[in-house]
């Protein structure tokens, strides 16, 4: 596997970032990237990521585009609506960079698909928007290893951190009680387009190398008041989840 010119001359500003390179970009062309949900958050963290050259998206929603998603939804036209979302993003991502290879699943995420649908990734990033499947794929990425970045947003705030196995906190370590399941929540377009952003500045930082991750950290960005608050998070050895890792 290697870069053609047109990939070297697609990817030439972010492989000039120090310690990126040709080698970083050959890193993230080789891996294989789960979106879990394709709504605000996912329709941006998938294009996002194939922007950045990552080599096979694999998306997965069981949800077709209605009119209320398209403050934030930003795959969709109005033409879509009534469409399956991964199709939609399928469609979308291919004629943006013809490079990346998609898988649309659409299907639930459940206890008795989980392995096959996420056979084989190296990364998986969080775009749903319930606790339950949420605390599922924090579960299979614990037990296989691989490295999970959660957002959640609700109205002009959001939350964010990056969850690798053995090296820090999981998700259930840092919310030991499930938060509560809201019905519908209030959300402006802005807010997941930027939690969806950062989420991707981890995903490229973890499959390059390059720069400091959220491993032990959770991010909280108030729009509101344009406020940001880092806060520290330590892994629960009692967790039971990750806590006999």
């Amino acid at each position: 596997m290697s870069l053609s010119k047109e990939e070297k001359e697609r990817y030439v500003k972010q492989m000039r970032i120090n310690g990126w390179g040709l080698d970083g970009q050959m890193r993230v062309k080789r891996s294989s990237v789960a979106v879990v949900g394709i709504g605000g958050l996912g329709c941006l963290s998938s294009l996002y990521l194939a922007a950045a050259g990552v080599g096979r998206l694999v998306l997965i929603d069981r949800e077709r585009f209605e009119l209320s998603n398209l403050n934030r939804q930003v795959l969709c036209q109005h033409r879509d609506i009534g469409r399956p979302k991964v199709e939609v993003a399928k469609e979308r991502i291919e004629s943006f960079n013809p490079n990346v290879e998609v898988d649309a699943v659409f299907l639930d995420l459940n206890e008795d698909n989980i392995g096959c649908l996420l056979k084989g990734v190296n990364l998986i990033l969080d775009g749903l928007d319930n606790w339950a499947t949420r605390f599922l794929v924090n579960k299979y990425c614990v037990k296989r290893r691989i490295p999970f970045v959660h957002a959640g947003v609700s109205g002009m705030q959001g939350q964010v951190t990056t969850i690798i196995p053995g090296e820090g906190p999981c998700l259930r370590c840092i919310f030991p009680v499930s938060p509560r399941e809201k019905g519908e929540v209030p959300v402006v377009g802005a807010t997941p387009a930027l939690l969806a952003s950062i989420q991707v500045l981890e995903a490229v930082k973890i499959l390059t190398g390059v720069g400091d991750i959220l491993k032990g950290k959770i991010l909280f960005i108030d729009g509101e008041d344009m406020s940001v608050q880092e806060v520290i998070v330590e892994r629960d050895d009692r967790c039971p989840v990750c806590g006999r890792l």
